[in-house]
């Protein structure tokens, strides 16, 4: 069953996000995932504060989103991230088909 990462994500240091966007993509098309939005144009329709950048990636599984999020290929774009963004990540179970 697919699996998905969710994060809303602020903009730190416009060079930083440039590299990590680039190391983050990388790895995760190597674990098989793929962005399903990237910091497209969002808007709240019901309740909370306004969004700010939203990201969703799809991955085969929980077990591979996982793998991925603790790999050495993500761990390089995770270094940049401290400075690069500042964000709040979700991982999510998609619903089983039928």
């Amino acid at each position: 069953m697919a699996a998905y990462v969710i994060s809303e994500l602020e903009v730190r240091d416009g060079t930083a996000i440039a590299t990590y966007r680039t190391l983050a993509a990388k790895s995760i098309a190597q674990y098989g995932g793929r962005y399903l939005a990237r910091g497209g144009a969002a808007s709240v329709v019901e309740g909370g504060p306004p969004p700010k950048s939203i990201v969703v990636v799809e991955f085969p599984s929980m077990m591979r989103l996982r793998e991925w999020y603790a790999s050495a290929e993500y761990a390089e774009a995770l270094e940049v991230r401290q400075t690069a963004l500042e964000r709040r990540l979700i991982f999510v179970e998609g619903v089983a088909p039928g």
